[in-house]
């Protein structure tokens, strides 16, 4: 084959991979460079490239191990080896982001943080190592990727099921009713499922509980799988009590129709 063909057969299928460089850089917050490479190395399969991507397949540069500890110095507790409150709310504002901004819930997920509102250095080293950086300027140009991750449906499931155990109080089995409301608004804000504020709604006029973990993963599976419409809906499946009651409560109040 002589080498305008297959230039010209390679521009083809760059052009027909197009649409999935968009998707990809939709879901990924990649670049195109980024994009294209992770692509390649899967044979254009989206999937298969999202997991090169994530996997941090490719190589980053290397952290400037100094560099990151003088960070880690700059918002530790002064009598303990910890980042508290102050800490963080210093780290949000040199971050430039608000402390209620979802994109602190998935920097605390890369950090595999325990407690919502305090980081242990291995907590906090280990964030910044998932994330590839040591510089909080680094951080604040990575945040647009960051926030791409609650696209992607396995790591939004991995974010979820982090979100329960690192919001609820320590010791406690369940999530309080406000703080769990809290995080289903901060997590469904972009995920585009009608019912989420009717949920919140319900929860606080008809239940007013703390959640139990169950609840809180029935419910992704409930939004994923049922229609908003419950035309789908089997009043005998396995749900629990409460997404029952909840289907129940949208047919009462009109949301739905009775079938």
């Amino acid at each position: 084959m002589s080498g305008n063909a297959q230039g010209f057969f390679g521009m083809h299928k760059f052009g027909r991979g197009r649409d999935k460089i968009q998707q990809f850089m939709s879901i990924s917050g990649a670049n195109e460079k980024a994009a294209l490479a992770a692509l390649k190395a899967s044979d254009w399969n989206l999937d298969g490239a999202l997991d090169i991507y994530y996997n941090q397949a490719f190589a980053r540069p290397k952290l400037d191990p100094y560099q990151l500890e003088e960070v880690y110095s700059r918002y530790k507790d002064p009598y303990s080896d910890m980042v508290l409150v102050d800490g963080i709310s210093l780290f949000c504002e040199d971050l430039e982001v608000d402390p209620g901004d979802v994109v602190m819930l998935v920097i605390s997920w890369h950090m595999k943080a325990a407690t919502m509102c305090e980081w242990s250095k291995k907590e906090f080293m280990q964030g910044f190592h998932s994330i590839g950086v040591d510089s909080i300027p680094k951080l604040r140009s990575v945040l647009p990727a960051l926030r791409a991750e609650l696209k992607d449906e396995h790591k939004f499931r991995e974010l979820y099921a982090f979100a329960f155990c690192w919001a609820r109080e320590k010791g406690q089995k369940s999530l309080a009713l406000d703080t769990a409301v809290r995080m289903w608004e901060l997590l469904y804000e972009d995920r585009g499922w009608p019912l989420i504020n009717i949920w919140c709604q319900f929860l606080q006029a008809k239940h007013n509980k703390a959640i139990s973990k169950d609840t809180w993963s029935q419910l992704l599976e409930f939004s994923k799988s049922i229609s908003p419409t419950l035309s789908n809906y089997d009043a005998e499946g396995a749900w629990p009590y409460l997404i029952d009651e909840f289907a129940e409560y949208l047919v009462e109040s009109g949301v739905v129709p009775a079938k």
